[in-house]
């Protein structure tokens, strides 16, 4: 590069004043030193009036110089391209994604990681399955890929599956290692404007943590008609967390929802032995003998009592509550017991019916789908089949009942008064502890909700 400028012959004349006044200062520097203390105290308002002593440079010659500069290779921020920098970006797998697009997006420009990812049968698990997978990738200056990485969950929910590709003396290699996930404890909280799901929306909460939340309170808090504008939850629930990165969400450990004034509070408690239930904090059961939905959260579309039948169009009484949900949903069974029947009957369609302690029965109609058969044992929660509209039915839904000694009654209220269950004496101490950790870290949890609003 060539590089021209004009010469001035100022800074001369001022380098040689310079070394004068030098010269002076060490042969004199008293008299030199008090004349200039003189000159500042004279001068010191009116120093804007002295007329420079130097010539004025545009009537000085000018003259051009020419000469060759050496420049390293600048980036736009002014450091050197190849400083052996390592560049990290991350994105997630489209539905349509290639290796080509993916690297391309990731920033990399690599023709042998290309070549990698086109042909290794480990790599292509990384573009099966569901889209969102997040990968992460390491490259140098050059765009030339040294590491790349991406996590997701196979069938086993408690481990994950980790993809690597990493670069090495015999170039790119790739594996596949598995790890167990991490279980993290994570804090919400919320208030309802509208609904439920559109407060744990705003909450960031998973859409399985809402669910677990309403099937939590479902026995005391009816969510079609007992919501309050102002009514609030706060929530501690497990994240599943691979190399730290959230996978999905796991169980509610505590949680509580103040309705209408009212707080309703659960923590989950797992007795040495025995299976794992939600407990008020004074050590209460919120485990009911019976749940109060058969299937996890879905709106009630007709519910017990007189109504016009779809189909007759005549008012008639409805022994049972239908729940509007599409086919294929998953119903399970409300109460643990021994299936009665399984199979089709009338208008029914295919229908289930479970016998429970005390001469209750219940009846599953209109379902796509029977998996149990007729003398199994199940228990409470377990998916028996799934929603249809078989039968006399006009759409997609689930047609639940309840009867006592053939007698039918409303569902939502039998397992609104259900018996509750109580921690176990021996295991209280233990119950004691967990529940002052979790209350702890509900007031934390709704601290931060107080801190949002203000």
């Amino acid at each position: 590069m060539k590089f021209s400028s004009r010469q001035n012959p100022l800074p001369t004349l001022a380098r040689s004043s310079g070394r004068s006044l030098l010269e002076s200062l060490s042969r004199h520097p008293r008299r030199v030193m008090a004349g200039v203390g003189a000159l500042l105290l004279g001068t010191g308002v009116t120093a804007f009036g002295i007329a420079p002593l130097a010539p004025d440079a545009s009537l000085l010659p000018v003259q051009q110089v020419v000469e060759e500069l050496s420049i390293s290779p600048l980036t736009d921020a002014g450091m050197p391209l190849n400083t052996g920098m390592t560049l990290y970006r991350s994105d997630t797998i489209r539905r349509d994604d290639t290796p080509q697009s993916l690297l391309q997006r990731l920033g990399v420009r690599d023709s042998e990681a290309q070549a990698l990812m086109r042909n290794d049968a480990a790599v292509r698990q990384l573009f099966e399955g569901r889209a969102g997978k997040l990968v992460t990738v390491e490259a140098n200056a050059e765009q030339q890929l040294l590491k790349l990485s991406a996590r997701w969950l196979p069938d086993d929910e408690r481990m994950f599956q980790r993809l690597v590709i990493e670069r090495g003396a015999q170039g790119l290699q790739s594996r596949i290692e598995s790890a167990e996930l991490t279980v993290t404890p994570r804090l919400a909280s919320g208030v309802i404007r509208s609904s439920l799901f559109a407060a744990t929306d705003a909450a960031d909460l998973p859409d399985a943590v809402a669910v677990q939340l309403a099937e939590m309170f479902s026995g005391d808090i009816d969510f079609r008609r007992d919501l309050r504008e102002g009514d609030r939850f706060a929530v501690v629930y497990e994240s599943l967390e691979a190399d730290g990165e959230p996978m999905r969400a796991g169980r509610v450990l505590s949680a509580e929802f103040v309705n209408n004034g009212h707080a309703h509070q659960a923590v989950w408690f797992e007795e040495p032995g025995l299976k794992g239930a939600f407990y008020g904090f004074d050590g209460s059961s919120s485990r009911k003998s019976f749940l109060a939905s058969p299937l996890e959260f879905s709106r009630v579309s007709s519910g017990y009592g007189m109504r016009f039948h779809p189909i007759s169009g005549q008012q008639k009484a409805h022994l049972g509550v239908d729940y509007a949900a599409p086919t294929g949903t998953p119903v399970r069974t409300i109460g643990d017991g021994v299936v009665s029947f399984a199979g089709w009957q009338n208008g029914y369609g295919n229908i289930i019916e479970i016998q429970h302690k005390d001469n209750q029965l219940t009846k599953f109609a209109h379902l796509s789908r029977i998996d149990v058969r007729t003398g199994q044992k199940v228990a409470q929660g377990e998916f028996i089949g799934a929603v249809g509209s078989t039968g006399a039915s006009t759409g997609p839904h689930l047609h639940f009942e309840f009867r006592v000694k053939g007698e039918p009654l409303d569902p939502l209220e039998v397992a609104r008064h259900s018996e509750n269950i109580p921690v176990n004496q021996a295991a209280r101490a233990r119950f004691d502890a967990v529940a002052k950790l979790m209350r702890q870290q509900l007031d934390a949890a709704a601290t931060v909700q107080q801190a949002k609003a203000e």
